[in-house]
């Protein structure tokens, strides 16, 4: 049988105050919309940058910045996320989407915190 190829790791962004609101917001959902969020990222933990449309999607315009989408019964659950070296990812931001474009401030506080993670390994 065939090795598996290396599993990416998932982490979770970290404030100034040593908080992760990516995680304290998955941690907040129902424990359905929870397990359907964890199965996708444990997707994305063992096929890594393979995992295409639907699940995974590039953020126009904004290098580096990926969505992983997940339908749960609390929503539609999107996780924004940015891969680094020694196949990790880090997830930057999460929220439940109500309308058919992703919100501006959702996008700008993604973009913010994936600054901050480009700028501390640079």
């Amino acid at each position: 049988m065939a090795s598996s190829p290396q599993r990416w790791s998932v982490v979770y962004y970290q404030d100034a105050q040593d908080r992760r609101p990516a995680q304290e917001f998955l941690l907040s959902l129902s424990a359905t919309a929870r397990a359907a969020v964890f199965h996708d990222i444990n997707q994305l933990e063992e096929f890594g940058l393979l995992i295409g449309a639907p699940t995974v999607r590039p953020i126009e315009g904004i290098r580096k910045l990926w969505e992983l989408r997940v339908k749960t019964a609390d929503g539609a659950v999107r996780l924004f996320y940015v891969a680094r070296t020694e196949r990790r990812f880090v997830i930057l931001h999460g929220f439940i989407k109500k309308t058919a474009k992703t919100p501006q401030k959702e996008l700008n506080l993604a973009r913010k915190r994936l600054r901050e993670v480009l700028a501390e390994e640079n």
